[in-house]
């Protein structure tokens, strides 16, 4: 008779905590272009490099050993580079994007786009809409729609000469205030370490967008679904608290990317807004939980 199968539990791709850099899973082949493959390298890397951002918050704060902070932060910048670096992270998530795997989430975001009908109103306007696409990993993501989107592609490390090598959170408010007909945010809050980060993210992004301006955001579905410390209702609010109204969102059970489509409107006067639930973290959900979370 034969043995039973066994069936193992896949892992969140925000993982329930950041575990210690010894605890590393076996390393997947840097050439592997398998789905499964592509994935636990992602999964690793967003961990690892959370635990990163911890390691040098509690050394530069003296809240814990120190010797013992730089043991494990060694540890833990030996295996990010053991992986590969940002480099395979990158090419792993370009991956992802080919056509054979679904093509990227721009294509949902251009869904959205013609379903409000913005290619007529700008042809009949005779501009083009300007994007700011933040974490390109490609230069050529928008190329078919070209004669309407006129797309400015940054990332934090380029990997092609027309992808600007610029980090979103260090670029001036004041010179951008406005600027921006639209930006893409695609998989990207969820890779930055501090929660306050992304909070700032997203308040970054409300200050460079005219008035009336789109965000397109994307976020791996545990982040809504399996956190601790978020769910789809509190981030609704959090983002009419920073200044956005829902336009379109979509995700299903079971699948693997949240999406959401915003639009910028007057930010509350400060007096009208409540921040404190938003300014420290509040546990919506118990048990085996990833911890991602957003503050403002």
């Amino acid at each position: 008779m034969p043995k039973a199968r066994k069936t193992k539990r896949k892992a969140p791709v925000t993982a329930p905590a950041a575990p210690h850099a010894s605890d590393r899973p076996v390393q997947p082949s840097g050439s592997s272009s398998r789905p499964q493959a592509t994935r636990t390298v992602i999964r690793r890397f967003h961990v690892l490099i959370k635990r990163q951002a911890q390691l040098h918050q509690a050394i530069r704060a003296r809240k814990s050993n120190v010797l013992a902070a730089h043991t494990e932060l060694n540890a833990v910048e030996r295996e990010i580079e053991e992986l590969g670096g940002l480099e395979t992270y990158q090419r792993m998530s370009a991956i992802g994007q080919d056509k054979d795997r679904g093509g990227g989430s721009e294509k949902t975001f251009v869904a959205w786009l013609r379903e409000l009908h913005v290619p007529e109103q700008l042809k009949a306007q005779n501009e083009r809409l300007r994007l700011l696409e933040v974490g390109a990993l490609k230069p050529d993501n928008y190329a078919p729609f070209s004669s309407w989107i006129d797309v400015t592609p940054i990332d934090l490390h380029s990997r092609h000469p027309t992808i600007q090598e610029q980090d979103f959170l260090l670029m001036d408010p004041k010179e951008h205030c406005e600027r921006w007909d639209a930006i893409s945010l695609s998989l990207v809050v969820n890779f930055v370490p501090d929660a306050k980060d992304r909070g700032r993210m997203l308040r970054l992004a409300h200050t460079m967008l005219r008035p009336e301006g789109l965000l397109f955001v994307a976020l791996p579905l545990p982040c809504i679904l399996n956190s601790r410390y978020l769910t789809p209702e509190h981030l609704q609010g959090l983002m009419a608290t920073v200044g956005f109204d829902q336009v379109y969102s979509r995700w299903k059970e079971g699948g693997k990317i949240a999406y959401w489509l915003y639009r910028k409107v007057p930010a509350p006067n400060s007096g009208a807004r409540d921040f404190s639930s938003y300014q420290k973290k509040t546990v919506f959900r118990q048990g085996n939980r990833n911890n991602f979370a957003v503050l403002l």
